[in-house]
Order: structure tokens, then C-alpha cells, then sequence
């Protein structure tokens, strides 16, 4: 009895999932809305912008946004939770605070464009192909940026621990836009389809 009523339970929850896909897809989107709309419009915030200037200035792609040379900007960091004057006027030269801007409003506007899909699949082919487009740059950070890795700072004895493959703080973050990529495509693959079935 216990066997045949937990089976049924299984049987149920499968058929659920299994005819729930349209709706997680849609959820997925949502989630990507959240992420974006939440880290880029941090962007317009000093500490959020200051974060990111180790991606930005080591890598080939985007370090030509900025007018300072990598590793220059080691010597101006503001940590989490405080604020140094020169150092945020080294920024100000550098372009810190005006590319960050703009890439805020790019993360947000993809975001839009991913949810979209939930009624536009044309807009929502274009925000998930993006996505994933976003998300392979950053990936891109794991290979150009020191920072994502832990460093070898020494201490008592010496440190057992760093280099690759073992991912800082700020890798660890890196790391999971793999899953952002892969969402993405799977947004613009839901979109792609349903593009090719209006017009059979």
C-alpha cells in the first residue's frame, strides 16, 4: 500500500514537471531579470564600481574603456564599506565611474529584453542570446584576472592553497555565470522555437 501510494506521488510530481517546462522557462527568465536589473543598477554605486575595475582593466576586450594601465588601479582600491578620498579621485581619471554607468544600463537592458520573452519571442531570442554573450565575456575574467584567483600572501607558514584552481571570492562569482550562460541559451532556444512553429 505505502509502495503503490508513494509511486503514485512520483508518477504525479514527474507529470508535473514534465508539463510545467513552458512555465520554468518563463521563470528563468524572471530569474535573469532579477540578477540583471539588481547588479546593474548597483553599478551606479561607488563600491560597485570600484569592484569591478580588476575585471575591466586586465581584460583585452573591455580595458580600453578605461584610461589608466592595469596594474596601476592595486594602489587605488577602496574596500567594501569605506571610502578614501584619492582614491576615488584616481578613479574619477580613470573612467571608473562613467563606464560603469553605461555597463549598468546595458546589463539592465538585457535583463528587459531576456523577460520579454515571455510575450515577444523575437525580443526575448535577442535578450537570451545576450545573456549568453554577457556571460562568456565574464567568463573571459577567469583567464585575464589575477583577482580570481587566491594569492600566495604567506604568513606563518606558507600558504598551501592558491593559484588555480582555487577560486577567490571574487571567482567564485565569476563562476557561476556559467550558469547564466547556459540559461540564456535556453531562453533564446525556447524563443527560436517557438518562432519556427508560427510559421508552419
Amino acid at each position: 500500500m505505502k509502495e503503490t501510494t508513494l509511486k503514485n506521488t512520483m508518477n504525479k510530481l514527474i507529470t508535473f514537471l514534465a508539463n510545467s517546462q513552458s512555465y520554468f522557462i518563463n521563470l528563468a527568465r524572471i530569474s535573469i531579470l532579477i540578477v540583471m536589473v539588481w547588479i546593474g543598477g548597483l553599478k551606479v554605486y561607488q563600491y560597485e564600481a570600484d569592484g569591478i575595475v580588476p575585471f575591466v582593466a586586465n581584460s583585452p576586450l573591455m580595458s580600453f574603456f578605461y584610461n589608466k594601465e592595469a596594474p596601476e588601479y592595486k594602489d587605488y582600491k577602496n574596500p567594501e564599506g569605506k571610502t578614501v578620498q584619492k582614491n576615488i579621485d584616481w578613479h574619477k581619471k580613470n573612467g571608473t565611474y562613467i563606464f560603469a554607468y553605461g555597463l549598468g544600463a546595458v546589463i539592465i537592458m538585457i535583463g528587459l529584453l531576456a523577460f520579454m520573452g515571455i510575450w515577444y519571442n523575437k525580443i526575448g531570442l535577442l535578450g537570451g542570446v545576450l545573456t549568453f554573450g554577457m556571460s562568456l565575456v565574464t567568463l573571459t575574467f577567469l583567464i585575464t584576472t589575477p583577482e580570481v584567483y587566491v594569492p600566495n600572501l604567506g604568513g606563518d607558514f606558507p600558504t598551501p592553497q592558491f593559484g588555480f584552481p582555487y577560486l577567490s571570492g571574487a571567482g567564485r562569482l565569476v563562476i557561476k555565470d556559467v550558469i547564466m550562460m547556459a540559461t540564456g541559451l535556453i531562453c533564446a532556444s525556447d524563443c527560436a522555437r517557438n518562432l519556427l512553429g508560427q510559421k508552419k
